[in-house]
C-alpha cells in the first residue's frame, strides 16, 4: 500500500508550436514537456545583460536596477556589515523573455501538436490538436470566460478493431505523429503500424462535406464532443462542431508498396490537402546496405475529404537509406526537405531534386545525386531545422551536439538549383545551444524558441554583420551595437504573420533592402531568454552542505541550514553539470543577533529633510538632489523600528528605534520618539516617503525624516467616546487602512504639505464587520475595472479591499466610498473562478478566512497582482484576476479570478504565546507581509509556524516554499550597502537574522531552491564521501576513435586513413568540491574508457585487523567498437588530504589509488554486501563478491551467473540481500552468506520487463520491491514464500503496476523519521513501524517523485478520496485519469491494493469549500484528517533537506 506523489513539474521540452491561442491578435508560444503544457506570451523588456565569450548573453534574472551609492556623511547611509560601497554601471538591453500565461498537468504523454484555425473558436484565435501516446486527439481553445483551456472534443484509436489483429503490439509501442495542413482543412494522424488517422475541418464558407454518415468500412470513429456551447440568446444547445467524422485509413490502401512508413508531413501552396510520405516496401537496415542501399521513396498524395480518397500527384524513388524525416517549405522556396543522417535533399512541387552531402559517408551510403560538401563533417541524426525567415528562405540547423549552421537555397525563379550548408561561427553564437535540441519554433521578428530534453532551452534572437552601415539608418526599425551588429529591434520591426488560410499571401520586407549582404555567414546569434531544465536526471547522492570555515558565519547560519542537500547529475554534452536541491530556502545569513525580547521589526527608508530648505553648498553634497526640501535619491534603509518585550512591566510591549550603520545596529538619537507607549503594530512611509509613520495599539504617530514627531492621530470614537484598539494597518502611498478590535475601519490620507487626516466614511463602511482588510496600488490597471472614479491620470489608482465576517470581498477605488465597484459574496466559499454573479443558494460550510492580501508577485521581466487569502490554519488560496467581456455584451469587462493550484499546506499554527510573544505576553497577530524587490522577486512572506515565501518568476506560477528555520514572529525587507535587497527577521528563539538569497538559486520554477552548477561535460554517475565532505563525479568527453593498430588479427586497421572519425567518450573521475562547487583533483581514465557507476562504500581493508575505512569504487566500461570484446575495470580510491594550492583553500583534497582490478565484461553495478565489507560487482554476466587484501588486490570470494546486462544492484544495508535488475530480462532476488561465502538465488519476477531502476522497499515485516521498467511504469513486487503462487518463494509475488509517464533512471532508498502529529485527534496508526522507509524517484525529463508507505487507515481514507476526485475534478483534454495510470492494461488503478497517485489526491486543494465538504461526507474523514493525511505525502519523508 503506496503513494505515488510528483514533488517537481518535469523540465525537459519535448515539443512547441507557437500560435495565436489566447486571442486572436497574440503571439503565443505552447510548450509541451511530456505531459506538462505551459502557455507562454512573449514580452520585450529591458533588463541587464552580461555579455561573455561567443556572443553569449546572460540574463539577470534578479534585476537590482539601484546605483549603490554613499549617501550621507555621518553613517546613517553606510552599508550594514560592509563600508566600501562603489558605484557600478551595468549594460542593459532589449531582450525578448517569455511570460507564462497558463500550465496544464495533462493526463497522457504529448507525442505533437499542431495548429487549426476554425470558423467558430471563442477569441477568433486558433486552435490547438494534440496527440498522445496512446493513439489520442484532443482538440483545445482557449475560454476567456474561464480564462483557461476548453477541451473541443478527444478522438481515440486505440481500439482493437483498428489494430489488425490480436498480435499486433499496442499503439504506445510505435512512434505515432500527428501533422496538420497549413490550411487547417484536415490533420492526419499516423498510428499502430501502418494506420492513418484523417480528422477533416470545417471552415468558413465551405459547403457541408456530407460526412455526418459513419462508414464502418472505413473504420471511422465518432467524436464526443465536450461540452455544449451556450449561444448569444441564452438557449444552450449543441452547435455545430468545428470538424467532420474522421476516418481510417491503412496505409497500403495510398499505395500498395507503402509498408514501412518513415514519416509523413502535409504540404504548402496546394489547392486540396496534400501531404507527402517517406516510406519503403522494405525495412531500411544497416546490416544489409550493400543490397537495400537506395530503397526510400518519396510520394506526394492529395486527399478528397469528400469521397474519402487520394491521388497520387508524384513520386521520387531510389532516395538514401538513411532519410528520416519531412520538412514543408513555405514560400519563397516551396516544396519539401528531406533530412537524412548524412545529406539533405530538397524536393520542389515538380518532383526536381537537388542534394547535398554534408560528410565523406555520403557518397558510400548512396548512390543519389549530392552535392559535395563533406568537409562540413555535419552528423544531422537527431538534428532541428526551422526557417529563419520569408525573405531568402534561409534556415537555421541545430546540430545533436548543440552547434548551429545555416542551410542556403539557391534560387533560379521560383526554382531551387542548389542547396549550400555553412556552420555558424563561435564567434558569431554558434555554441550557444549546449546540447541536442527537440524542437524550434520561429517566433517572428527575428527570434526562435529552441527546446531542448538535454539542457536548457533558449530563445535567440539574430541579425546581420553590416559594418558600413550608419547608425543613422538602423535606427529606424534595427538596433546597432558597438560592433556593427545589427538585430531586429522588438519594439520597431513590423511582425508578419504568415496566413496559411487565405490565397493571398503578403509580401515581406526584403533582407536585402535592408542589409548591404545576404551572406550566410553573416548571421549574428544572441541568447534573449532560458528556460532552466534538469532533465535528464542520471543519478543522486545525499551530501551535507559545506561547512563555513569562517566561524562567526558558521554560527549565523546556525538553525538556517540544511541537514542534506541533493545533488544530481544533469544534463547532456556540453549541458552537463550538478544540480543541487533543496526542499526549503535556505537563506544567505549576513548578520545574527540575540534578540529574545522582539516581537517584530520593521526597517524604514525615509528622505532625510534639509534644514531652511536651502540647498547644498559642499561638493560633498552634491550627490543628493532637492525636492520640496527632502535630500533625495536614498536608496538604503536608515532605521530600524524593534517591538519588544517591556523590561518595565510584565504583559506590555514597547518599541524602540535603531540605526543602520556599518557596524551594525545602534541606538538612535530620537527625543521624540516614544518607546514606552506601548508595541508597534505597522510601520510605514506617507508623502512620497516625507514622512514615517508608527501604527501602535491605541495611535497613529507620524514622523519627519528625522524621526522629529509631526502628528498624534488618537484612536478616539467622538459619537460612542470607545477607544478600539488598532490590530493591523496597510499601506499605498497617500492611503493608510487600520483594522480595528471592534470590527471597524479607518481610513486616513496625507496631503501634499505631508498632513495626514482621517477620511469620513460612508454608512456602507461604518455598518459592516471586517475581517481584514489592505491597499493596492494598480499601477498597471489590471484591478480597476471602474474608470469613471478617476479624477488624476497621473496617479495610479489605489484599491481598497476589505473581507467581511459574512466573508464578502469588497474593493473601493479611493478615495470614493460611497459603494464599492465589485462585491463578492462567495470569497469564503473558495470557488475555483471567484466573481460578482456566482452564488450558492444553500452553502453546506464556509472556510474561517482570517485575512487578505493584495500584492504584485513577480521578477524584474514581469509582476501581475494576485489575491492571497489566509485562512485560520495558515492555507493560502492563490487568486488571479483577469477580465471576461461576454460577446456581444456593450457593458464594460467584468473582473474575476481564478484560483491558482497550491498543494503546499501549512502546519496547523500550533506555537504557543510563550514561543511567539514571550511568557505571560499577549498573543500578537502576524500578518502577511508584501515585499518588493527581494533578491529581485517581488513576493509575500508568510509569518507563523509555517515561515514561507510566494515566490513566482515570469516563466512560472506562484509557489509557496518554506524557510528553512524555527517559527518566524516579524519580517521586514532590508536593504543596506552590505545587504542589498535581502531581509530581516525574527524567530520563535527571539534570534534576528539579516539575510540574502544565495546567489544564482532559482525558485520558482520546479517549487524547490535550486542550483545549478554547469560543468560541461556529461556526468554519468556521482558519490558522496562523507569523510572528507566531498563529491566523487564520474565525467566523459566525446574525443575522435580511433581503431587499435597493434591488434595482431586485424593487421587492416593500421592502414586505415579517414578523416572524418566518430567520436566515443573519455572518461575521467573528479573530485567536486560543495565550497565553491569546482573540481578539484581530476583522475584520467584510460582512452575509450567511460566511469558507469561510483558509490562510496565502507570496505575492509585489512585481513587482520578487519579495519573498515570509506573508500570510493568506481567501475568502468572500455568500449572499442562491436569487433573487439568490451572489458572492465574496478577502481578503489581513498581521499586524502594534501596541502591545498595558494589561495584555493579547497583543493587540500586528493584521489589517491589504492587498487585496480581489470575484468572481463562492463562494471555496470556496485554496491556493499553483507556485515563483513565486502564489495559487491556486477562484471559482465557475472556479480561477483570481492574483498580488498592489503596488498590492492580484490579477492573474488563467491559468484552469480547473471543473463544480459545487470542494470542494478543494490543491498539491504546491514544484511546479506541482494536485489538485481536486467535491462533486458527481469528481476532477481538474491542473498550472500558469510560462513561460507555463496551466493543463493531466493526468487525472481518471470516477466521481462526490462528494468531500468529498483530497490528495496521494506515496510514493517514486509520486505516489498520497487521496479522501473522501460515503459515509464513501476512495479511493486513482494517477497512472500507462505503465498500459495509464490512456490515457496521462488516467484516474487506482483502486488501493483502504476504508469508513471516519466521514465524512471534512479530509485533510492530513504529513511523517514517518525511521523510528528500536532493534532490531538490524530488519525496515525500507533502500531506503524519507527523504522519508516520512503523511495525517491528520479527520472529522464527532470521530475522529481516520492514513493511513501501508507498503513491500513490511512491507505482506506486515501483510497475513497481518490474514487471521489477521479469524478469530480475536471481533467484537461478530456483525458481518462483512470486509464492513463493503469500500466498496459494489468490494471495499475483497478487492481483493489494498488498505488495511489498523490498528484489527484493534492488536487483536493483546487476544489471550492462546497464541493470540498461533499466530498468529505463521502469519505467520511473530518477536514482536518484530510488535512493531516495530505501533508504527510508531501515529501514529509525529505525533512532533512
Amino acid at each position: 500500500m503506496q503513494c505515488y506523489t510528483e514533488l517537481t513539474p518535469p523540465t525537459a521540452v519535448t515539443h512547441a508550436i507557437s500560435l495565436p491561442f489566447t486571442t486572436a491578435t497574440s503571439n503565443d508560444l505552447l510548450v509541451a514537456k511530456t505531459s506538462l503544457l505551459q502557455i507562454f506570451s512573449l514580452k520585450t523588456a529591458l533588463t541587464e545583460v552580461d555579455t561573455g565569450a561567443n556572443g553569449k548573453t546572460s540574463v539577470r534574472e534578479n534585476t537590482q536596477l539601484t546605483d549603490r551609492r554613499v549617501l550621507d556623511n555621518d553613517g546613517l547611509e553606510q552599508s550594514f556589515l560592509a563600508a566600501d560601497v562603489v558605484l557600478q554601471r551595468s549594460e542593459r538591453s532589449h531582450t525578448t523573455s517569455l511570460v507564462l500565461k497558463a500550465e496544464y498537468h495533462l493526463s497522457g504523454t504529448i507525442t505533437s501538436l499542431a495548429r487549426v484555425r476554425t470558423s467558430n473558436s471563442r477569441t477568433g484565435a486558433d486552435c490547438l490538436l494534440i496527440s498522445f501516446k496512446d493513439a489520442k486527439l484532443s482538440l483545445v481553445e482557449w475560454d476567456p470566460e474561464r480564462h483557461g483551456l476548453s477541451t473541443i472534443s478527444i478522438h481515440y484509436y486505440e481500439r482493437d478493431d483498428l489494430q489488425g489483429g490480436p498480435w499486433v503490439p499496442d499503439p504506445k509501442k510505435y512512434i505515432n505523429f500527428l501533422t496538420a495542413d497549413p490550411s487547417s482543412r484536415c490533420a492526419a494522424l499516423k498510428f499502430g503500424k501502418r494506420n492513418l488517422a484523417i480528422l477533416p475541418f470545417r471552415q468558413a464558407g465551405d459547403e457541408d462535406l456530407a460526412m455526418d454518415d459513419y462508414g464502418p468500412d472505413f473504420g471511422g470513429e465518432r467524436a464526443e464532443p465536450v461540452a455544449a456551447v451556450t449561444r448569444t440568446n441564452g438557449d444552450t444547445s449543441l452547435a455545430q462542431t468545428p470538424y467532420s467524422s474522421s476516418f481510417v485509413l491503412p496505409l497500403s490502401a495510398l499505395e500498395p508498396s507503402l509498408i514501412h512508413p518513415t514519416h509523413l508531413s502535409f504540404l504548402h501552396e496546394y489547392r486540396e490537402p496534400t501531404f507527402g510520405i517517406l516510406f519503403s516496401s522494405l525495412a531500411p537496415t544497416l546490416a544489409l546496405l550493400h543490397d537495400r542501399r537506395d530503397l526510400l521513396s518519396y510520394t506526394v498524395f492529395t486527399l478528397d475529404l469528400e469521397q474519402r480518397a487520394s491521388t497520387t500527384i508524384l513520386s521520387v524513388s531510389g532516395l538514401p537509406y538513411d532519410l528520416y524525416k519531412i520538412i514543408p517549405l513555405p514560400l519563397p522556396v516551396g516544396g519539401a526537405l528531406l533530412v537524412g543522417g548524412n545529406e539533405l535533399i530538397h524536393v520542389d512541387q515538380a518532383g526536381r531534386t537537388n542534394g547535398i552531402g554534408v560528410n565523406v559517408f555520403a557518397r558510400q551510403c548512396t548512390s543519389f545525386s549530392l552535392a559535395d560538401q563533406s568537409d562540413l563533417e555535419m552528423k544531422l541524426e537527431a538534428c532541428v531545422i526551422e526557417q529563419l525567415g520569408a525573405e531568402n528562405g534561409d534556415m537555421l540547423i541545430v546540430l545533436n551536439t548543440g552547434e548551429l549552421a545555416i542551410l542556403g537555397f539557391k534560387r533560379d525563379g521560383r526554382s531551387v538549383s542548389g542547396l549550400s550548408v555553412r556552420r555558424v561561427s563561435p564567434d558569431h553564437g554558434g555554441l550557444l545551444v549546449e546540447a541536442q535540441a527537440s524542437c524550434a519554433v520561429n517566433l517572428g521578428r527575428g527570434r526562435m524558441f529552441i527546446g531542448s530534453e538535454d539542457g536548457n532551452s533558449v530563445i535567440l534572437s539574430w541579425g546581420r554583420k553590416a559594418p558600413q552601415l550608419s547608425r543613422q539608418r538602423s535606427s529606424g526599425g534595427l538596433s546597432a551595437d558597438d560592433d556593427g551588429e545589427i538585430f531586429f529591434d522588438k519594439d520597431g520591426t513590423e511582425e508578419y504573420d504568415d496566413d496559411l488560410y487565405s490565397g493571398a499571401v503578403p509580401e515581406p520586407r526584403r533582407q536585402s533592402d535592408v542589409f548591404p549582404s545576404t551572406s550566410a555567414g553573416d548571421y549574428v546569434f544572441k541568447i534573449n531568454d532560458i528556460m532552466r531544465n534538469i532533465a535528464p536526471m542520471k543519478d543522486l547522492a545525499f551530501g551535507r552542505p559545506a561547512v563555513s570555515k569562517d566561524g562567526d558565519a558558521g554560527q549565523s547560519s546556525q538553525d538556517a541550514t540544511t541537514d542534506l542537500e541533493l545533488v544530481i547529475s544533469t544534463g547532456c554534452g556540453r549541458a552537463g553539470g550538478v544540480t543541487v536541491l533543496k526542499r526549503e530556502i535556505e537563506p544567505k545569513v549576513i548578520g545574527r543577533f540575540e534578540f529574545p525580547e522582539a516581537r517584530g521589526i520593521w526597517s524604514v527608508r525615509a528622505k532625510r529633510p534639509i534644514a531652511g530648505n536651502l540647498a547644498p553648498q559642499t561638493s560633498g553634497d552634491m550627490k543628493m538632489r532637492l525636492d520640496g526640501g527632502y535630500a533625495m535619491g536614498n536608496e538604503f534603509d536608515r532605521f530600524m523600528i524593534v517591538s519588544k518585550a517591556s523590561s518595565r512591566t510584565v504583559d506590555k510591549e514597547e518599541s524602540a528605534v535603531y540605526a543602520l550603520t556599518a557596524t551594525g545596529f545602534e541606538d538612535v538619537k530620537a527625543p521624540e520618539f516614544d518607546g514606552s507607549l506601548g508595541g508597534t503594530i505597522e510601520v510605514g512611509t506617507l508623502g512620497q516617503e516625507t514622512r514615517v509613520v508608527q501604527v501602535l495599539r491605541g495611535e497613529v504617530r507620524v514622523y519627519d525624516g528625522d524621526l522629529s514627531l509631526s502628528q498624534i492621530i488618537p484612536m478616539f470614537d467622538d459619537a460612542t467616546g470607545a477607544e478600539p484598539k488598532i490590530v493591523s494597518a496597510s499601506f499605498a502611498d497617500p492611503y493608510l487602512l487600520l483594522m480595528r478590535d471592534d470590527a471597524s475601519v479607518l481610513i486616513l490620507t496625507s496631503d501634499e504639505s505631508g498632513e495626514i487626516e482621517e477620511f469620513d466614511r460612508s454608512e456602507a463602511l461604518l455598518s459592516t464587520k471586517w475581517v481584514s482588510g489592505c491597499l493596492y496600488t494598480d499601477r498597471g490597471g489590471v484591478l480597476g475595472v471602474s474608470r469613471e472614479y478617476i479624477r488624476n491620470s497621473r496617479r495610479p489608482d489605489v484599491l481598497m479591499f476589505l473581507l467581511s465576517t459574512e466573508g464578502y470581498l469588497q474593493i473601493y477605488n479611493l478615495p470614493h466610498f460611497t459603494a464599492p465597484f465589485y462585491v463578492a459574496d462567495t470569497l469564503s466559499l473558495l470557488p475555483p473562478i471567484l466573481s460578482a454573479d456566482y452564488n450558492v443558494k444553500r452553502p453546506l460550510a464556509r472556510e474561517v478566512l482570517t485575512e487578505i492580501l493584495v500584492a504584485d508577485l513577480g521578477d524584474s521581466v514581469a509582476q501581475s497582482p494576485y489575491l492571497i487569502v489566509r485562512s485560520r490554519n495558515d492555507d493560502l488560496t492563490i487568486y488571479h484576476p483577469f477580465h471576461f467581456n461576454k460577446p456581444g455584451s456593450p457593458s464594460p469587462p467584468t473582473l474575476r479570478f481564478l484560483k491558482i493550484p497550491n498543494p503546499h499546506l501549512a502546519q496547523d499554527p500550533n506555537i504557543s504565546t510563550q514561543e511567539t510573544s514571550g511568557g505571560g505576553q499577549e498573543r500578537r497577530n502576524y500578518p502577511m507581509r508584501a515585499l518588493t524587490n527581494i533578491g529581485g522577486y517581488s513576493t509575500v512572506f508568510l509569518p507563523g509556524a509555517s515561515p514561507s515565501f510566494i515566490l513566482k518568476s515570469a516563466a512560472s506560477i506562484p509557489r509557496v516554499l518554506g524557510l528553512k528555520g524555527k517559527a518566524a514572529k516579524g519580517m521586514s525587507g532590508f536593504n543596506t550597502g552590505g545587504c542589498e535587497r535581502g531581509w530581516v527577521y525574527v524567530d520563535a528563539d527571539g534570534v534576528v537574522r539579516v539575510s540574502q538569497f544565495k546567489p544564482n538559486v532559482t525558485f520558482a520554477e520546479t517549487g524547490w531552491a535550486m542550483q545549478k552548477v554547469p560543468l560541461g561535460e556529461d556526468v554519468t554517475a556521482i558519490s558522496y564521501h562523507a569523510t572528507m565532505g566531498s563529491y566523487v563525479l564520474g565525467t566523459s568527453e566525446e574525443v575522435e576513435f580511433e581503431l587499435p593498430k597493434d591488434d595482431d588479427f586485424r593487421k587492416n586497421w593500421a592502414a586505415e586513413d579517414i578523416s572524418f572519425k566518430p567520436k566515443v567518450g573519455h572518461g575521467f573521475l573528479k573530485l567536486l568540491s560543495p565550497i565553491n562547487w569546482s573540481i578539484v583533483d581530476t583522475y584520467a581514465l584510460e582512452p575509450d574508457e567511460l566511469p558507469l557507476c561510483i558509490r562510496t562504500l565502507n570496505l575492509e581493508t585489512s585481513e587482520h585487523t578487519h579495519a573498515r575505512t570509506q573508500l570510493v569504487v568506481a567501475g568502468t566500461a572500455v568500449t572499442r567498437g562491436e569487433d573487439l570484446a568490451t572489458r572492465g575495470c574496478i577502481y578503489v580510491f581513498e581521499i586524502i588530504s594534501v596541502v591545498p594550492q595558494p589561495g584555493r583553500p579547497e583543493t587540500n583534497r586528493k584521489l589517491k589509488l589504492i587498487a585496480k582490478e581489470e575484468v572481463k565484461g562492463a562494471v555496470t553495478a556496485l554496491c556493499e554486501v553483507g556485515t563483513l565489507g565486502f564489495l559487491l560487482a556486477a562484471q559482465g554476466q557475472k556479480c561477483m563478491v570481492r574483498g580488498l587484501k592489503e596488498d590492492g588486490s580484490l579477492l573474488p570470494v563467491a559468484f552469480m551467473d547473471m543473463q544480459c546486462y545487470v542494470s542494478v544492484a543494490k543491498s539491504l544495508p546491514g544484511s546479506g540481500l541482494v536485489a538485481f535488475g536486467d535491462a533486458v530480462k527481469n528481476f532477481w532476488f538474491a542473498g550472500f552468506s558469510e560462513e561460507p561465502y555463496k551466493m543463493a538465488l531466493f526468487g525472481k519476477d518471470i516477466s521481462q520487463l526490462g528494468v531500468m531502476a529498483a530497490d528495496f522497499f521494506p515496510d514493517g515485516n514486509q520486505l516489498f520491491f520497487v521496479i522501473a521498467d522501460k515503459d515509464s511504469n513501476i512495479h511493486i513486487l513482494q517477497f512472500d514464500p507462505e503465498h500459495p503462487k509464490s512456490l515457496s518463494g521462488q516467484r516474487l509475488i506482483r502486488r501493483s503496476t502504476f504508469h508513471t509517464g516519466h521514465p524512471i533512471s534512479t530509485i533510492t532508498l530513504i529513511p523517514s523519521p517518525p511521523p510528528q502529529t500536532t493534532n490531538s485527534n490524530s488519525l496515525s496508526s500507533p502500531q506503524q513501524s519507527p523504522h519508516s522507509y520512503n523511495l525517491l524517484l528520479t527520472s529522464n525529463t527532470g521530475r522529481l517523485s516520492l514513493l511513501t508507505p501508507l498503513d491500513e487507515p490511512k491507505y482506506r481514507r486515501l483510497s475513497l478520496l481518490q474514487g471521489q476526485l477521479s469524478t469530480s475534478i475536471e481533467t484537461a483534454c478530456g483525458l481518462n485519469h483512470r486509464s492513463y495510470r493503469a500500466a498496459g492494461g494489468d490494471g495499475g488503478m483497478s487492481v483493489v491494493r494498488g498505488v495511489l497517485d498523490g498528484a489527484l489526491l493534492r488536487r483536493w486543494c483546487e476544489l471550492g469549500v462546497q464541493r470540498r465538504e461533499e466530498v468529505r461526507g463521502k469519505v467520511g474523514v473530518e477536514t482536518w484528517g484530510i488535512r493531516e493525511d495530505l501533508r504527510s505525502l508531501d515529501g514529509g519523508g525529505l525533512v532533512v533537506l
